[in-house]
């Protein structure tokens, strides 16, 4: 059984990128404690932090997209609109779906609501805003994830900040007597102190091998100055794969890439990571998108093929996109998928594969957009590793999430309130 650790660390996700400030269970047993241009790219721990350990250095290969049936060139976008869907959030900026067909949406303060034809259901489904803490721009109730059975076990994931402005990754069950989730039920799985207020990460997701992935941020203040991007001795600045069925409160997957290492958190997937605020899979493939928060001058989408076996490095703070940043070059660095730069926005918000049968022009595009300045792009893959990108949306948007419902339907979130979905014009 693996425990739930405190960890002595100290992850918002980011609103804006910067260049020196801020940018965007319990278990009944015993817990331990341990503290410009936009460019295509083409071809088990104790108590205390273990010691330092030395990332893989083998050059990994372009990562390729996972074969699928996908369109071949990217649509004419002037024929298609993000249309109000449903209105009235307070700061919204998650959306997820269960696979029976119910949608959700997350507000900052902490509530999360149940939505349905084009109405907000009263009462909240869930409301904990008693104990998330929001005085940071970037704090607050910030991913949700549904178990991939939740129709059976009524069990889903939160990711917040608590009253003292560290994250806390929680599961929370559902009242089988109200239909809604239980704000008693709460279960802590993981607390990561946050030395600041910004950069927390914030997502999650279950991936096609039903482990619960989880985004962390790399601290925050500016340009990593713990070192965390880098470093395996901390959770934050990484990718986390967690087995919540396995134990409780979780247990390592056997096949995490540092598992049974003994040197290095074996939670860890992959790293190099500065805020990954969004980051999704896609739904035919299997294949990871990450949308990486930039620094001063550079945003970026990372990518990981189904077949990957985890661990790797991205890259920050060595480099900020493709750019050198800071310390010395690390042999391994994956390069991301496509890049742009802060005369095009300032805080990437990463997006969703689209996979909607009403939209088959659209199928294998992934969206993403930036929070600044209302823009939404468009990536495909092509061949031998290289990538279609292009703007395709100008908007005036400030984008907190992309999402889908069970359907496949895509919608974009907007921070004013505005919950957007994509249609075709004619």
């Amino acid at each position: 059984m693996h425990t739930a650790r405190w960890l002595g660390l100290v992850v918002v996700y980011s609103l804006t990128a910067c260049a020196a400030g801020p940018s965007s269970p319990v278990q009944t047993a015993a817990v331990e404690t341990v503290s410009a241009a936009m460019t295509a790219i083409g071809p088990a721990p104790t108590t205390e932090p273990p010691p330092d350990a030395a990332a893989p250095t083998t050059e990994p290969a372009l990562p390729a997209p996972t074969p699928v049936l996908n369109v071949a060139v990217l649509p004419e976008a002037s024929s298609y609109a993000w249309s109000l869907a449903i209105d009235g959030f307070d700061r919204p900026l998650d959306l997820q779906p269960t696979a029976d067909g119910r949608l959700f949406v997350v507000e900052q303060a902490g509530r999360i609501w149940e939505v349905n034809d084009g109405q907000r259901l009263d009462p909240p489904f869930l409301d904990i805003r008693r104990q998330v803490g929001l005085e940071g721009n970037e704090q607050g109730l910030l991913g949700l994830a549904f178990h991939p059975h939740f129709a059976e076990n009524g069990r889903l994931y939160v990711n917040y900040t608590d009253l003292d402005g560290d994250t806390i990754v929680a599961r929370f069950s559902t009242s089988p007597e109200s239909g809604r989730a239980d704000p008693d039920s709460e279960a802590v799985l993981l607390k990561i102190d946050q030395p600041y207020a910004n950069h927390n990460g914030g997502g999650l997701a279950f991936g096609p091998d039903g482990y619960l992935y989880i985004g962390t941020g790399d601290g925050g203040s500016g340009g990593d100055p713990l070192g965390n991007g880098q470093s395996l001795n901390t959770l934050l600045g990484k990718l986390l794969r967690l087995d919540v069925e396995g134990a409780e409160p979780y247990g390592i997957p056997s096949d995490n890439p540092f598992a049974g290492s003994g040197e290095v958190y074996p939670e860890i997937w992959a790293f190099g990571l500065r805020n990954p605020w969004r980051f999704t899979f896609d739904p035919a493939s299997g294949d990871l998108y990450i949308g990486d928060v930039g620094q001063g001058s550079w945003e970026e989408i990372n990518f990981q093929p189904s077949v990957s076996s985890g661990g790797e490095n991205y890259g920050w703070s060595v480099r900020e996109g493709l750019h050198p940043y800071a310390g010395d070059p690390v042999a391994g660095m994956v390069d991301p998928i496509a890049e742009y730069g802060h005369d095009q926005g300032c805080s990437v918000t990463g997006g969703v594969v689209v996979r909607d049968p009403a939209l088959p022009e659209w199928n294998g595009v992934y969206l993403y957009g930036d929070y600044c300045s209302g823009r939404v792009w468009g990536l495909l893959p092509g061949e031998a590793a290289t990538w279609q990108n292009q703007l395709l949306f100008d908007t005036d948007f400030n984008i907190t999430a992309f999402g889908q419902d069970a359907s496949g339907a895509v919608y974009l979130l907007d921070q004013r309130g505005g919950v957007y979905r994509l249609i075709a014009l004619n």
